[in-house]
């Protein structure tokens, strides 16, 4: 039995600390998967089971200050991570980036910026909590909930293997695009009077299926290109990148061209009804004059 349970800690200690970034591996959250995979679990306990019928028969939660403090933080925490991106990526090659193993400012910078990205993931699932406390359950998607546990546990991988490199080009590009998403929801929080302000609500799906266009196109240069990142980690990055893109256009379809083909079918139903209307008014004008020629 003690050399069973020798081999199991040598197993957990290769997988959770020899192939770790020694650099990274002791910072918060990041030496076992464990406290993240307990942060998810309550989430999804949260979100799909104890959450909805806690609400059952409540009022739901207005939370304005609350949304506007929370999206306003995310705005920021976006940008801040969008221009570090930018100054780490000007000495970076775009088709193939090893990761900066090095003990440099420069290195534990690119470092630092990928644990923010891991950090920022986790704050993110308020966004499902917070739609359960306000009973938006129309929001609280499939797309919503794999999308919000997905990301949380691929940068943790990244923040404690390869925190840099490479993979960085997708955490750059998603921190841009929650730029526009945290503002159009920072901005919806002021309530109905901005409601016509935010007419380009639908484009920031668009934003996301593009993204992970983006993110395909420069993640299939690890399959011909070799720089030392890991080949291997296409294996995760490219199914994610296809699956996601069709979920948001699934989305997109539902959301917006149904409801533009809805809309214009009712136009043309009412078009028709008037169009009948007239016919009938017309005919019964007709019917009326000849009855006075008649008499």
């Amino acid at each position: 039995m003690a050399a069973v349970n020798a081999t199991q800690v040598d197993y957990w200690n290769f997988l959770f600390t020899d192939l770790a970034d020694p650099r990274t591996n002791d910072w918060f959250l990041i030496k076992s998967p464990l406290p993240l995979l307990g942060i998810l679990a309550f989430y999804l306990f949260f979100v799909l089971s104890w959450g909805p019928k806690f609400m059952k028969d409540r009022k739901p939660f207005k939370l304005e200050r609350t949304l506007l403090v929370y999206n306003f933080f995310q705005v920021a925490l976006s940008v801040w991570m969008v221009y570090e991106g930018v100054v780490i990526w000007q000495y970076y090659s775009w088709r193939c980036q090893p990761v900066d193993w090095s003990r440099t400012p420069k290195a534990y910078r690119e470092a630092r910026v990928v644990y923010v990205y891991y950090l920022a993931k986790i704050t993110e699932l308020l966004d499902t909590i917070f739609f359960v406390l306000r009973k938006n359950d129309r929001q609280v998607t499939f797309l919503h909930v794999y999308h919000h546990t997905v990301m949380p546990m691929i940068s943790w991988g990244t923040s404690k293997y390869y925190p840099g490199g490479h993979g960085t080009f997708i955490g750059w590009i998603n921190s841009f695009v929650h730029i526009i998403m945290y503002s159009y929801y920072f901005l919806s929080a002021f309530g109905p009077q901005m409601q016509k302000y935010l007419w380009w609500k639908k484009y920031i799906t668009n934003l996301q299926m593009i993204q992970f266009c983006c993110a395909f196109i420069h993640q299939t240069q690890l399959l011909y290109t070799d720089c030392g990142y890991p080949r291997w980690s296409v294996c995760f990055t490219l199914p994610n990148a296809v699956f996601f893109y069709f979920l948001f256009n699934d989305f997109y379809q539902k959301s917006y061209k149904k409801k533009q083909a809805a809309a214009k079918e009712k136009a043309l139903s009412a078009d028709n009804n008037n169009d009948g209307c007239a016919k009938d008014l017309n005919k019964a004008i007709g019917l009326q004059q000849e009855k006075q020629k008649a008499l």
